[in-house]
This record gives structure tokens, C-alpha cells and sequence, in this order.
């Protein structure tokens, strides 16, 4: 079987529209409960930086001085900003999604998505863009003990006997998970993206466009 696993957050889902906006408002209400001085501000560039590591690492490195308490009220805080800018309209999907999708599943590509969202957040973003009409399932790294997207992949392998295809993504997290699972590696220079690690993968995309043609390749 054939199959391409995607990423969401910065593959999929233009996440970096929302990501200041629920981050601001996530530390302004700790500002508010006096668990973060007001006068500092967001931490939005470290979240940049780090975006596609589990949740507890964000957290671990967001708030380094602070209870594991704190740091789960304020990954809770979060998510709910998240999906209320979701459901809102005020995120995105890249351009061309839809149309990618739709052309990969009429070339009998199975399709899924891996991400390390939390599945209330992942949830969202599907039901907003109706994603399922060509997603067969979404992963989240919540079925995971091991939080690890190369195991989370794996699950997915295991689970629809998938024999070769690819895994889509913007950070070495989605890179290592596909070279770790015999899969294709396929680097998108999209907006969290870091060069050192796009260079790590077997093939980098611009624009969501160009695996049309990657698909030709695999179904040949």
C-alpha cells in the first residue's frame, strides 16, 4: 500500500496565524493570575523556534521556572485560545491544500496525518476545512506514551500494513520519523522551517504543488 503522511502544523495548517494570538492571550491571563511578570513579554520567537517538539518540552522551555502545575494550566489555556481562533476563521490552511489532496486521493495515495497537536486542537482544524474527504484518519502524539512521531508513524504503518510512501512535514521531527520507518522524507521550507534540518531530508518542496508531480513518481 501506498500512503502519504502529512504533518499539520506548518505543512497543512498555516498555524503561524493564529500562534501569536492564542500565545498572547495565554500569557496575559497567567499575567492575570500572577504566574508571569506582566511587563515580560510573549515568548512567542522561542516557540518559533521550537515548534514540533511534544507539548511538555514547549512547555518545559516557555516556562522554565514554573510548576508542572502551571505548565499544564497554561498548555490548556492555549489549546482553548487555539480553537476559538480555529473556529473563528482566523487561521488557514497553505495554499493549495485542498486541491493537493484531492489530486493525491484520485492517484489512490492513502492519506493521513501525524501530528504532535493535542486531538481536541487537530479536531478542529479538520472539521473547519473538512479535511476528512481525503484524510483516511489523523494521528495525534496523544496516543503516544513515548510522545515520539517516529513511533506515532509507526502505529500508522502497522495500522494500514502501508508498504512505501512518504511523510510530508516541516521539521526533523516528521523527517526522522520517515527515515526511521523506511518512508520517504519530504522537507516542506514553509514558515517554522529550519535549513540545517530540511537538509536532512531526501527531498525539499516550496509549495505543496510540487508533490503532484512527486505523486506521479510514486504510483508509477
Amino acid at each position: 500500500m501506498q500512503a502519504i503522511i502529512f504533518d499539520m502544523d506548518g505543512t497543512l495548517f498555516q498555524t503561524d496565524r493564529i500562534l501569536e494570538l492564542a500565545l498572547d492571550d495565554t500569557f496575559s491571563l497567567l499575567a492575570e493570575m500572577n504566574v508571569w511578570e506582566k511587563e515580560k513579554p510573549t515568548p512567542i520567537d522561542t516557540y518559533r523556534r521550537i515548534m514540533g517538539v511534544p507539548l511538555p518540552v514547549v512547555w518545559e522551555t516557555l516556562l522554565p521556572s514554573h510548576s508542572l502545575k502551571i505548565r499544564v494550566m497554561a498548555n490548556e489555556l492555549f489549546h482553548d485560545k487555539l480553537i476559538d481562533n480555529i473556529k473563528n476563521d482566523k487561521g488557514a490552511l497553505y495554499p493549495g491544500v485542498t486541491d493537493v489532496l484531492e489530486f493525491l486521493k484520485k492517484e489512490n495515495l492513502d492519506l493521513y496525518i501525524a501530528s504532535n497537536g493535542q486531538t481536541p486542537y487537530l479536531k478542529a482544524i479538520v472539521e473547519q476545512y473538512g479535511l476528512n474527504r481525503w484524510v483516511t484518519e489523523v494521528f495525534s502524539i496523544d496516543q503516544i506514551e513515548s510522545l515520539e512521531k517516529t513511533e506515532l508513524v509507526g502505529e500508522i504503518i502497522r495500522k494500514y500494513a502501508i508498504e512505501y510512501g512518504a511523510v510530508v512535514g516541516d521539521r526533523l521531527s516528521d523527517i526522522n520519523a520517515a527515515k526511521q520507518n523506511g518512508l520517504t522524507a519530504i522537507g516542506c521550507r514553509f514558515d517554522f522551517a529550519q535549513e540545517d534540518e530540511l537538509a536532512q531530508a531526501d527531498m525539499v518542496i516550496n509549495s505543496l504543488e510540487e508533490l503532484k508531480k512527486i505523486a506521479f513518481q510514486m504510483v508509477e
